[in-house]
């Protein structure tokens, strides 16, 4: 087989591998929902549960990405794969809060499949057609909507104890897919002589922080209303879990599927130009899905006359929509600027601003659940992250877009790089 057969090949069964990996990451937003009954959990609780595999995802990806420039990703990821099948199947077995807690963590390894793969994927593309290919295996993410699809039904069916023995099934399947169909180039890895401490020198680098800062936003926030909406829609809507579910995949499935399109308009646009009307896009989702359902009285000459506003579960899914396939480009648009700026490094750098992200779904969730038993208003989890794009947007400004110009026949992709001196 050729160069491009092979590139092909190794870009299919790592999206493939990718998509599961993330199914299996999001699981306990779904069966989070069941054990949130049976063990009468708090909104806080619930958050930690759901997040708990995010945090062990986030914290390995560093290291993950390493190893992927010195062994390969094709090695890597079958392990961090074969070695997540055990973790998952035991879940099922699970009875005490504590148990699900330490099971997510080991089951967490597969959320760190995204700095393995993006550099072993990219590094077989040209700089040109990176974007579109990073955007593909970035499309993976849609394993979030999968999952919403597949646990719900099994739930419903044959309660929640089988989920997990199903996702460990289909993950061992995955892996060894992937093992047969992959391939490896020694060209692409780092130097051996290069040790950890020489490669980890990148993170003086005040530019990788600011792209840790905006992934934060896009992925960070998809992985955290991931987790998030189908007990939204039940709590918020009275609706039954599989509707729920389906619903919550209207912002799951584009944002995953359609990262693609926006590594595509970030490789013809530049990183820069996406990113920044992404921002925008979220704000204003945002700030209307921030408001609550609230009935005023307002006294007339006629006496008092009462109305609500509120977004009805059509409005709000619409709403959601829009947030998935803006946050779908924004996942895309921010690896366009690694690819564009750190070549030699892609490994490390998608490392460093992946646990960015992660960290930020493992957040999330937690604040969501504190802020909900606080004020006990489930839209603060929107008001929150309004007020997180909104500092964003304002800090992008006076770093970046001040110096651009975003749109027009003059525009130029501002990159990290290029930014002028004062």
């Amino acid at each position: 087989m050729d160069r491009n057969g092979k590139a092909l090949s190794v870009l299919i069964v790592s999206t493939l591998a990718f998509t599961v990996c993330f199914m299996v990451w999001m699981m306990f937003g779904v069966i989070g929902i069941p054990i949130k009954k049976t063990l009468n959990l708090n909104a806080t609780e619930f958050g930690l549960l759901a997040a708990t595999p995010v945090l062990t995802g986030s914290l390995i990806r560093v290291p993950l990405g390493m190893w992927t420039d010195k062994f390969g990703g094709r090695i890597v990821m079958f392990v961090l794969m074969m070695v997540c099948v055990v973790p998952i199947w035991l879940i099922g077995y699970a009875t005490q809060y504590w148990h699900f807690l330490v099971l997510g963590l080991f089951v967490g390894v597969a959320g760190g499949s995204f700095s393995v793969g993006t550099p072993y994927v990219a590094r077989w593309f040209s700089k040109g057609r990176q974007g579109f290919a990073m955007g593909v295996y970035g499309a993976g993410n849609s394993g979030a909507a999968v999952n919403k699809f597949i646990a719900p039904a099994i739930v419903v069916a044959f309660g929640w104890v089988l989920v997990p023995q199903v996702y460990a099934a289909i993950m061992f399947g995955a892996a060894l897919l992937f093992w047969f169909f992959s391939y490896s180039d020694p060209v692409h890895l780092v130097d051996s002589r290069i040790t950890w401490r020489e490669q980890l020198v990148v993170l003086k680098d005040p530019k990788v922080w600011k792209l840790c800062q905006y992934y934060s936003i896009v992925f960070g926030g998809y992985v955290a209303l991931s987790l998030w909406m189908v007990q939204y829609y039940v709590g918020e809507y009275g609706m039954d879990i599989r509707a729920a579910a389906l619903l919550a995949a209207c912002f799951s499935l584009p944002g995953g599927v359609l990262r693609a399109v926006g590594g595509w308009f970030s490789d013809k646009y530049g990183a820069h130009a996406v990113t920044w009307w992404v921002m925008w896009v979220s704000w204003i989702c945002l700030f209307i899905l921030s408001y609550p359902q609230t009935d005023f009285t307002i006294m007339t000459v006629n006496g008092p006359s009462t109305f609500h506003i509120g977004l009805n579960v059509w409005s709000f899914t619409a709403l959601m929509f829009v947030l998935g396939i803006a946050w779908a480009f924004g996942k895309a648009s921010v690896f366009k600027y690694i690819s564009d700026d750190y070549p030699e490094n892609i490994g490390v750098i998608s490392g460093v601003v992946g646990l960015a992200g992660g960290m930020g779904g493992f957040l999330l969730p937690i604040v969501f659940g504190v802020l909900v038993d606080f004020t006990g208003i489930r839209s603060s989890a929107f008001m929150f992250m309004y007020g997180v794009v909104w500092m964003s947007l304002i800090w992008m400004y006076f770093t970046e877009v001040r110096h651009a110009e975003v749109m027009g026949r003059h525009s130029t992709d501002f990159t990290l790089r290029d930014k002028p001196t004062a």
